[in-house]
């Protein structure tokens, strides 16, 4: 729902030990121009539980994955520009990425197919609500 994203893969992903374990996650393609990474991780901090350290951390990772060192710099720098809008430390780590394995089927789009169900409403419609309001000049309605 963001102008500039290209695709979103849901599945599950890994880093380097000791994250080496399989965590869900997405992958964002993107177009910088169009909306810059320090959005999306705006977005992603904003948009889950970026500072709680619950007991399903392990299913459950908070952390943004990159592809390089300039990643790296953008993604620490936006963390920490990011705290002052948070009132418990982030939690959210910098990991590079390792490897990718995309969710079964009947998950993917998982949303498209099932907004009515009380998942989709409970936790996406107030994420959705969020980026709708906070991000307003990139969000773009899906068109079904």
């Amino acid at each position: 729902s963001l102008q500039g994203v290209r695709t979103v893969e849901q599945g599950f992903i890994k880093s380097n030990a000791p994250h080496d374990s399989f965590s869900e996650a997405v992958i964002v393609t993107f177009n910088p121009e169009t909306i810059p990474l320090e959005v999306l991780i705006d977005v992603h901090l904003r948009t889950h539980a970026s500072t709680s350290l619950h007991k399903m951390r392990g299913k459950y990772r908070s952390a943004i994955y990159v592809l390089s060192d300039d990643q790296t710099d953008v993604v620490e720098r936006q963390i920490k520009v990011s705290q002052d809008d948070f009132e418990d430390p982030i939690v959210t780590m910098t990991l590079p990425f390792d490897d990718f394995k995309p969710s079964q089927e009947r998950f993917q789009n998982y949303y498209k197919s099932n907004a009515g169900k009380p998942f989709c409403t409970a936790y996406i419609d107030p994420k959705l609500s969020k980026i709708r309001k906070q991000f307003s000049r990139f969000y773009e309605p899906v068109v079904s």
